[in-house]
């Protein structure tokens, strides 16, 4: 088993939800878990429960990560962090769009950039990509969201070739909908989203996400696991519209 050949994690996004739910299970594991997310309390809470180490850190500042990532060697990577703002192309505004390209994306390649050179050299390595359903299927008013997943999504496939005749293995996680504080953070209005996105639906739990990754870090080490799409049963991403023009 893998677990058993891997000594460190670097988890990003780590605060909460999903994050949090991976943490939780890496330790279990016996793994060294390095936790990073802007929330202070909520990291020191989540280092109280799991006995992980704790960076409070914007994964949008690169030196910050620069001297995370070479103050010792990771044999796993978990790239979770996200932000998301809704919205079409048509009104996207350049605040919005340079914070999802810093978070999403930007984050993603500077830490693959900094992680994966040192698996390569030890020939041992496994990077966790959480990316989403909004990289393969269309939502309409997710514009730069889709675009940034879309991104991490091709980029987990290229890390495959770039590492190519090593034990370093690379899977991408693509959950739909899941039943975290997530569309509270982004539409600001923590009741109401969990009433409108939530409550009532059966939805995967952040634990379950940890566990999917558990079981692709856990597989014989002979076998990568590239791909896992996670969605509730009730869910389907997709659909045909069809509309009449309109006068202009």
């Amino acid at each position: 088993m893998p677990f058993s050949d891997y000594k460190t994690a670097l988890v990003t996004g780590a605060s909460s939800g999903i994050g949090a739910a991976i943490v939780e299970r890496l330790t279990l594991e016996g793994i060294e878990v390095h936790a990073v997310a802007r929330n202070a309390v909520k990291l020191a809470t989540l280092a109280e429960k799991t006995g992980c180490i704790t960076h409070t850190l914007d994964v949008g500042d690169l030196e910050g990560i620069t001297r995370l990532a070479q103050a010792q060697p990771f044999d796993i990577l978990v790239n979770n962090a996200g932000v998301d703002r809704p919205g079409s192309i048509l009104n996207a505004d350049a605040q919005g769009i340079d914070a999802l390209v810093d978070t999403n994306l930007r984050a993603v390649l500077h830490l693959c950039r900094l992680v994966v050179p040192g698996m390569v050299e030890r020939d041992r390595g496994h990077v966790i990509n959480v990316s989403s359903i909004a990289a393969a299927y269309n939502f309409n008013g997710n514009s730069t969201y889709h675009a940034t997943k879309a991104a991490v999504s091709m980029l987990s496939r290229q890390l495959r070739i770039d590492v190519f005749g090593k034990r370093v293995r690379v899977t991408e996680i693509c959950p739909g909908r899941v039943a975290t504080d997530i569309f509270a953070h982004v539409h600001g209005d923590p009741e109401n989203s969990w009433k409108k996105y939530i409550e009532g639906f059966e939805l995967p739990q952040a634990s379950d996400i940890a566990d999917a990754i558990a079981f692709a870090i856990a597989a014989p080490i002979s076998m990568n696991v590239g791909h896992i799409e996670i969605t509730p049963t009730l869910q389907v991403p997709g659909g045909l519209q069809t509309t009449r023009p309109q006068d202009v």
